[in-house]
Order: C-alpha cells, then structure tokens, then sequence
C-alpha cells in the first residue's frame, strides 16, 4: 500500500522506557509532534530525547483529563505496561491494576476526547505454550502468566471498544525486542535486567560473574532455548506504519512481530563473544518452568498488511548496538565517578 506522509500530535504514554523512547525519537524524525506521559518508574527522564515529558500515572484520572483538555492528540501509542513474566506471578495484583485498569482509564478519556486511534504494544505471550511453530495470528491464545493473560484481555477490551464507541487500534504482539538505537544515544536500562542481550553484555564488561543458562537438553539442534529477535528500531518503524494504517483505513488490527527466524541462546552468546571480543563464563542450570523450546514468530501479516521490513533482521547488528549503547553507559559511568572522585 501506497502511504501518505501526514504529520500528526501523538501522545507516547510510557514514552521514558526501552521502547517508548526509541519510538519517541522515530516519530519526530518521522515529523510528528510528540507528548509523552510516564511516571518514571521504570523509564529515565534522559530518555527522552525531545518531546514535551509530563511526569503522570494513568491511575490519575485528573491529570489524564487536564493533558487531554490542554493537547488535541491524533493518536496514541502505549508503553506503559507491566512485563516481567515472573514477577506478575509472584504480584498478580499490581499487573491487572496497571495493564488493565490503568489501560482502561486511558481508553475512557480517549472516548471523552473524541481520540479514535491507538496503537497497543501487545506481547506474544498471549499464546502461552506454543501448539505450532512459527506462531500466526491464528494460533489459539492461552496465556499462562498474568502479563500474558493482562494483555489478552486489553485486546479483547479494545475489540469492545472498538465496536461500541469507534476506537480503532492495532495491536502489535512482539516477540523478544532486543538492540539499541545505532546512534548509540538510548538502548535498553531495566532494573533489575532480566532479557538474555543485555545480561550477557554486562558479564563482558565485567559487571557479572558469569551468565546463567537455563537448560542445555531442549529438543533443538544445540539444546538450548530458540527465541526470535526483534531489533527496537524494527519495533518503531511498525508502530509508524501501525500509526499510517489507522489513518488510511480507519480499520482495527491485530499482527505478530517478529524476524520469522530464532536464535538460541548458544548462537546468542557466541554473537556477544564474537563483538565484544570476550569469553563469557557460562553457568548452566536446570530449565526453567513455562520456557517453551522454540517461539518463533510469522509476522507475513504484518508484512503484508502494514508494508513493514525489518532493516536489523541479523542478531550482529542487534547485538552491535546493544554492546556501543553498552560502552556508552559503561563511559558515562566512569566519567562520573573520576568527577565525584576530583569534587
């Protein structure tokens, strides 16, 4: 499809985080206008490279009607869920409070405000255990944690949504993002870090003792766990196009997103030796339970329908870029201390 260059106010709710800055600084190279509202608790005001930062929950309904009476929005994008599978195990409560009632505080004043376009960053985690693989669209939806399950139900909430009250979406279900931005200016900041890149990194910068492997028997050609790739960058430029479709169509949408191919953790470890020119002291310990041996995408709809192509399909760019934003943060750091040290 043939898309239209249109310069519309977008509101990045969750725009201080991973992927919502990255996306923050794609839309205003795109040329939009951006607003971002996060309560920084896991997101970092120096994220935010540009835009207007409004420091707010989605649980204060007050604040969500002043930002939406003071701006005209022409969209929305979401990033200010919950994720980490283990603990919505441990703290169901916090998960359904944010992901879901935090999520329908801010469709409610989007239905107030006459704001009919969003777009959702969903997770391939409403699938669960996976009966085929690569996963479409189709695959049935069985999530086994609460994040996955807070997820399905916020889209099965905006299919309502959408049919009562003309809220369009689409709804992205990514699969394991991973990379930093090439200009090695943002990249990826969790506390505490729980993706594989990122973990592995630190332990060749030193900064752990060793990487801990979850399994080594799986049923896949070296035993370790495959998972697919998404390089961030690769991310935003779907939720540009996502933003595009809802424009031109005025259609809802739900799509998978993923490189189509997966990375064991063995091929992962070897990529992060291989750039960072270390040997990573490997602990292997016993599976995890729920760690399903291979989650690979098939993202031919997304192709199809929103005309997205990844640019990082490859793991060494992905992990390029995460290992410059790695040094970067890592030069930072010392810098500080060496001016704590002289003040």
């Amino acid at each position: 499809m043939q898309h239209m260059a249109v310069r519309q106010s977008v509101l990045v709710v969750g725009g201080a985080g991973y992927i919502g800055s990255h996306m923050v600084k794609a839309l205003q190279e795109a040329g939009h206008h951006v607003t971002v509202l996060d309560n920084l608790s896991s997101g970092h005001r120096d994220a935010v490279i540009g835009g207007n930062l409004i420091v707010g929950d989605l649980a204060d309904i007050t604040l969500m009607e002043s930002v939406f009476s003071e701006n005209s929005f022409d969209a929305v994008m979401h990033f200010a869920s919950f994720i980490q599978v283990g603990e919505s195990v441990k703290k169901p409560a916090i998960y359904y409070h944010n992901n879901v009632s935090n999520t329908l505080n801010l469709l409610d004043v989007m239905v107030r405000h006459d704001v009919k376009k969003l777009v959702f960053s969903s997770t391939a985690a409403i699938f669960g255990e996976p009966e085929y693989v690569p996963i479409d669209e189709a695959h049935p939806r069985n999530p086994v944690n609460p994040y996955g399950r807070s997820k399905w139900i916020m889209e099965q909430i905006l299919a309502d949504y959408d049919k009562a009250y003309g809220l369009k979406n689409v709804s992205l279900r990514y699969f394991n993002a991973a990379g930093a931005d090439p200009s090695g200016l943002l990249g990826e900041r969790h506390d505490p870090e729980t993706h594989l890149i990122p973990i592995a990194l630190e332990v060749a910068l030193g900064k752990r003792a060793a990487l801990t492997l979850f399994g080594d028997d799986y049923d896949t050609p070296d035993g370790t766990c495959i998972r697919d790739y998404i390089h961030v960058n690769d991310l935003c430029q779907a939720h540009l196009l996502a933003m595009t479709y809802l424009h031109e169509t005025q259609r809802s949408l739900s799509v998978n997103l993923g490189n189509g191919r997966g990375f064991s953790v063995h091929e992962v470890i070897s990529m992060v030796e291989q750039v960072s020119a270390t040997t990573l002291p490997v602990t292997i310990c016993p599976r995890r339970e729920g760690d399903p041996a291979r989650l690979i995408a098939d993202s031919r709809l997304a192709r199809e329908l929103l005309g997205w192509q990844p640019v990082y399909p490859d793991l060494h760019s992905i992990v390029r870029h995460a290992w410059q934003w790695a040094l970067n943060c890592e030069a930072k750091t010392m810098t500080r201390e060496r001016e704590n040290v002289c003040a």
